[in-house]
């Protein structure tokens, strides 16, 4: 292969003189004399014919006072009788045997034209001909020699002149087959009146540039000739002038470039074998002429030109490496529209390199992923080869992902996959292969974070891709492989069996496109085994698993044991041998199946991700052979394999929470000591799974995708309790019930005291805050996938920055445990103004644990409740109060007498006795209720023993002991009181809306009348407003709830315990969901009373996180908020509003400060008040919530 290729460059145009390249020789002086009379008469007579053509009526002595403008305006079809890119071209004229005029040096054009328009003025009495050489210079710099000639001829003036004022076309010898020409004007002047005319003498001749002038044309002679002999001149004579250029010689870097050139050209003509001095030449001259050096772009050329051809003939990667660097730097330095920039950009010069890159080996690598992005950058938008490159960057960043677990390396992965599949449209050959590696990246994110949308768009990707390799195509073995691995998983997600059906006949029919010999075969074989292994999971035919194991073992046949691929089919023979090894209790498939993940795990490195399956799998092959042989050192093993695989970083969270959840499981089943730690090691996974999603609604759906762990929060505790630790129950409890709202406040946190310590800490904590936060809420609104997938990665690069300021913080003296989950210390100020009872109902017990205002916590059992029971009196609460709605107001509500006694028999009553008893809790104490799972539905405050004393005294029940309030969490409460600190002048707004249009309820009569009783009953001191009817908007409301501290809101309220977060009030226009309200922080609010329906009612799938409306205001400022169990008869909830704010405001109306404090006080002796008025189920809808 040989390269044929000129360049040049673009600098300032100047005037200069240079020697001849011939030979001065000494003339005779009787010689001289009689050339001079030559030379004056031969003058003489071309002025007589200038003055004949020109000027006729000029005299004589006038003709002395002319000169001749030669203007040289541009030249084409200029090549290089050496191939050698130039630095510029440039035009000489001979002025007289000693002076020669240069022209500028021009940049040779992507055409191999050049734009002089330079200008010399001549004395009329100059040469006697037009002597004109165009010559290639190869530095911009400074010159060493003439450059190398490219044309040269000689005119007549008389030739010249008679073209006139007209710019005209003089041409050369040929120069590979094409004449090169310049276009030139010839102007007669009168006078000299520009500085070019002025002439200079010749440089002084010199040896190492009459060498370097021969070593040109015997490099061009040789180019022609292609005789050795020339060659080796051309070497002996650029080696001569390098010997005379030592370090430090101002022509050095000239004298290495030209010896390395022959010597290359020689190598590209088999000619000379040596290729590393040549390389080594072409880098000592580019570290002579550095960055913003004028002949820099050259040297860096001339060294890519050195790696690409040893590249061609050694295939080393590293020269095709560094070559990729090199044009990264070349390229910006190259102008558009110059040959050097046609030939760096062209086929033989960048995009050889490119293309040699895309055919490297995947390496995940910084060093090789590093390359791929400076390829990448050598391939502008519109570049053919850019699609490949996207796809071998995006191939690279996976592998990393694969071998380190970054989530950031696959999110890159697959926006790069998408821009690729986006650059090929309908019909491309290449699309099916990018939809496949986009399909494939996506599956390893679903893989990762459990994001279903990932997986079907993936399928859907592996489907158009299959619809492009019709039967004949090379490639539909793969396509089919990867469909029915996306089915494979999704019939696990989903147990569509549709699906797992389709994947073992696509996978029969790559097979049979996979003969024996074939090399994918192996992989099918392995593919095909592990969904018939999937559907026996599912369907126990032992059929399926017998073949599967067969299969595996036949792909472990195929597979070399060096393939990186090999540990995977050997995890899931082991697999399979601990499935029979269940059914069929023969000791060898589970010794053979421990001996398989032992060898697998010898195999991989201490971080490679495959390590977290041959941990699983050996848990499941020791507490297999456990549950048969009862040995406990099997047990021990299976839980130190569980707690490897759940703290092995580099898998996803998805999969790391299964196996901790499965680890919990399994130390409970066998009574292992490793149970806590197991439960806190899900909570923390599931925190930090949970962090990485930017939205409440996107953060509950991950929540709520692990089948059968909500139930964890109280299973903690539970264990907690049994191994007789109560503060760790407290704070296991909280962790694992608070978790949605956790993370949405972390945001919220208070931070007087850091402000205090470190102001500009505290600064950039709040304003990272408000960021992540902005960004959590623009990402909820986007709908495209690829928008959707960027802000997901800048969600989570905020969320980095924020992490580091909160690790910074944690730094600081007494804030170690910033925004981690809270000790029992910390917990423990949620009692400060009265006892705090938290209600555990779990599979394992049922209890109560009560913390006090200060000392440890009190455990009180509930020997007689269990969570059957609890669920059975939930049930049993629904139809009494579904039935209590249809009965007139005096008629006695005796199931629901009958469901209250049974809660203060069981449930209150041991409760209370602690109370009383331990703890010696004074009667009208403040108390607040925290229940979890199925006590969150059951009305214990209003527990009732409905029993007459022997002394005709009714028995009291709780409200009539204690003033009863809830708190979805101990943190709520603690961080409503922390709020408490700041207080302003307090504004009031009832906000009322009855008319709640077509299709959104039925009509509240009452609302006018409740808002204007609440408007009267209100203090005068108390800034009020009312918004109602068409003003009760959705922003509306929401305007009144962030501009007043205390709120009365009666309408229509819908809870949704499907998604909570969009649960309701019922506006005029649109609705003001709960996540509305959450996206609000009104720090100053301070009570609001909720007049509808369902205002505190949790959510199905996950009831421990009590996520409702009255806990979304209390979340977005309010300390004290009233709120409803079930439907609220507006007709009679008047009489509770009248009594609760009568109660409310007592002693306000003269002047007293409104606190919202007293709200569990006042609703207490509101629903006393009201009881001949109001029905039962009436006066227990209303609970208050928080301080």
């Amino acid at each position: 292969m040989e390269i044929h290729v000129q360049r040049g460059l673009n600098p300032q145009p100047h005037l200069s003189l240079s020697r001849t390249p011939s030979t001065v020789r000494l003339i005779p002086p009787t010689l001289c004399l009689l050339l001079l009379l030559i030379l004056n008469l031969s003058q003489f007579l071309m002025l007589r014919v200038v003055r004949c053509l020109f000027h006729p009526t000029i005299t004589r002595s006038s003709l002395e006072e002319r000169y001749i403008r030669l203007e040289v305006i541009s030249g084409k079809d200029l090549r290089v009788p050496s191939w050698r890119i130039p630095a510029g071209i440039y035009v000489s004229v001979d002025v007289d045997l000693r002076r020669r005029w240069k022209s500028a040096i021009g940049v040779l054009s992507s055409d191999k034209s050049v734009a002089w328009a330079d200008t010399i003025t001549l004395p009329s009495h100059s040469s006697p001909a037009l002597s004109v050489e165009i010559r290639a210079s190869y530095e911009l710099d400074r010159m060493l020699g003439g450059g190398e000639v490219i044309g040269e001829l000689q005119m007549p003036w008389d030739e010249v002149l008679d073209h006139g004022d007209e710019p005209f076309d003089l041409s050369f010898p040929a120069v590979h087959g094409v004449q090169p020409s310049i276009t030139l004007k010839v102007t007669i002047v009168h006078a000299c009146d520009d500085e070019n005319c002025a002439l200079f003498d010749s440089l002084v001749d010199c040896e190492i540039a009459r060498e370097t002038d021969v070593g040109y044309a015997r490099l061009a002679k040789y180019v022609r000739s292609r005789r050795v002999s020339d060659l080796n001149d051309a070497v002996k004579h650029f080696q001569l002038v390098l010997n005379q250029c030592p370090v430090g010689h101002p022509d050095r870097a000239t004298a290495l470039t030209n010896l390395a050139w022959v010597l290359l050209k020689g190598y590209i003509r088999n000619d000379v074998e040596d290729i590393d001095t040549t390389t080594s030449l072409f880098r000592d001259a580019l570290a002579l002429r550095p960055q913003h050096h004028p002949d820099h772009p050259l040297s860096l050329y001339n060294l890519t030109e050195a790696l690409t051809w040893r590249h061609s003939r050694t295939r080393t990667a590293r020269d095709v490496h560094e070559a990729a660097q090199l044009y990264h730097e070349l390229l910006p330095l190259c102008t558009e529209g110059t040959y050097l920039r046609s030939i760096t950009a062209g086929k033989n010069g960048v995009d050889y390199v490119i293309d040699e890159c895309s055919d490297l080996p995947t390496d995940a690598s910084d060093e090789a992923i590093h390359l791929r992005r400076v390829v990448l950058e050598l391939c502008p938008v519109g570049h053919p080869l850019r699609p490949r490159t996207l796809d071998e960057l995006a191939g690279a960043v996976k592998a990393r992902f694969d071998q380190h677990g970054s989530i950031d390396d696959l999110d890159t992965s697959i926006q790069l996959c998408r821009e690729a599949v986006s650059l090929c449209p309908e019909g491309h050959a290449d699309r099916d292969t990018y939809l496949n590696n986009l399909a494939h990246s996506l599956m390893s994110r679903f893989k990762h974070q459990g994001n279903t949308s990932d997986l079907d768009e993936a399928i859907s990707l592996y489907e158009a891709a299959l619809h492009m390799c019709p039967i004949g195509h090379e490639s539909r073995d793969c396509s089919l492989d990867n469909l029915g691995g996306a089915l494979v998983d999704r019939f696990n997600e989903r147990g569509d069996i549709d699906d797992i059906t389709r994947a073992i006949s696509l996978y029969h029919e790559a097979l049979t496109l996979c003969p024996p010999g074939h090399p994918r075969r192996d992989t099918t074989l392995n593919n095909l085994a592990l969904a018939l292994q999937n559907r026996y999971d599912k369907s126990q035919v032992s059929e399926d698993l017998n073949e599967a194991i067969d299969q595996y073992r036949d792909s472990l046949r195929l597979k070399r044991l060096d393939n990186p691929e090999r540990h995977k089919t050997l995890l899931n023979l082991s697999s399979a041998l601990c499935s029979r090894f269940t059914q069929t209790q023969k000791t060898e498939d589970v010794e053979e199946a421990i001996t398989i993940c032992q060898e697998s795990l010898a195999a991989l490195s201490s971080l490679h991700p495959g390590r977290f399956f041959s941990y699983g799998w050996l848990q499941e092959a020791y507490l297999s052979r456990y549950q048969i042989f009862h040995d406990p050192a099997d047990l021990s093993l299976a839980m130190e394999n569980f707690r490897l695989a759940s703290r092995h970083s580099t898998q996803g969270f998805p999969e790391r929470i299964i196996d901790a959840f499965n680890w919990t499981v399994a130390a409970e089943q066998h009574g292992h000591g490793s149970a806590l730690e197991a439960y806190s090691t899900f909570f923390e996974l599931l925190d930090a799974h949970l962090a990485t999603r930017s939205s409440a609604t996107s953060r509950r759906e991950a929540a709520a995708a692990f089948n059968g762990v909500r139930s964890l929060p109280v299973d903690a505790a539970s264990c907690a309790i049994r191994n007789g630790n109560l503060r760790h129950a407290v704070e296991l409890a909280e962790q694992g019930r608070g978790q949605q709202w956790s993370l949405a406040s972390r945001l919220r946190t208070p931070v007087e005291d850091l402000e205090s310590a470190n102001p500009a800490l505290a600064h950039s904590y709040l304003e990272l805050s408000k960021l992540v936060s902005n960004a959590a809420q623009s990402s909820a609104t986007i709908s495209d996938r690829a928008a959707a997938d960027r802000a997901a990665t800048e969600y989570r690069r905020l969320t980095r920055q924020w992490e580091a300021a909160v690790a910074e913080i944690r730094d600081l003296p007494a804030f170690s445990r910033f925004l981690l989950p809270p000790l029992y210390a910390d917990l423990q100020a949620a009692a400060r103004q009265g006892p705090v009872i938290i209600l555990v109902a779990s599979q394992y017990s049922c209890s109560a644990v009560i913390v006090p205002t200060s000392g440890d916590p009190h455990h009180v059992p509930l020997p007689s409740v269990a969570l059957a029971d609890l669920t059975n009196l939930k049930d049993r609460f629904a139809r009494a109060i579904r039935h209590a709605s249809a009965l007139g107001p005096k008629v006695p509500r005796n199931d629901l007498i009958i469901l209250l006694r049974t809660v203060w028999d069981e449930i209150m009553l041991p409760i209370v006795n602690v109370l009383r008893h331990d703890l010696t809790l004074k009667y009208y104490s403040r108390i607040w209720l925290c229940p979890t799972a199925a006590f969150t539905s059951i009305p214990l405050h209003a527990a009732h023993p409905f029993r007459t004393n022997p002394d005709g005294s009714k028995e009291p029940c709780l409200e009539d002991l204690y003033m009863c309030s809830y708190t979805p969490t101990l943190s709520a409460l603690v961080r409503s009181r922390q709020m408490m600190k700041k207080r302003i002048i307090p504004s009031f707004v009832t906000i009322g809306q009855g008319q709640p249009g077509a299709g959104k309820g039925k009509a509240l009569l009452t609302v006018d009348s409740e808002l204007e009783l609440v408007h009267k009953l209100v203090p005068a001191t108390a800034k009020h407003t009312s918004i109602s009817g068409d003003a009760a908007t959705r922003a509306g409301a929401l305007e009144a709830l962030e501009q007043n501290t205390w709120v009365h809101l009666a309408c229509h309220g819908k809870q949704d315990p499907k998604q909570p977060y969009n649960s309701h009030f019922v506006m005029r226009d649109e609705n003001l969901t709960l996540l509305d309200i959450m996206e609000r922080d009104i720090p100053h609010a301070e009570f609001a009373f909720l007049s509808a329906c369902h205002t505190a009612v949790g959510d199905e799938e996950t009831p421990d996180e009590v996520i409702h409306l009255a806990a979304g205001l209390q979340f977005s400022g309010f300390k004290s908020v009233i709120g409803t169990l079930w439907q609220v008869d507006d007709s009679v909830a008047k009489h509770i509003v009248k009594a609760f704010y009568e109660n409310m405001f007592r002693g306000s109306k003269d002047g007293g400060v409104m606190d919202c404090t007293k709200a569990a006080w006042a609703l207490n002796r509101a629903t006393h008040a009201v009881k001949t008025k109001v029905p039962l189920e009436q006066r227990m809808v209303f609970v208050h919530i928080g301080v």
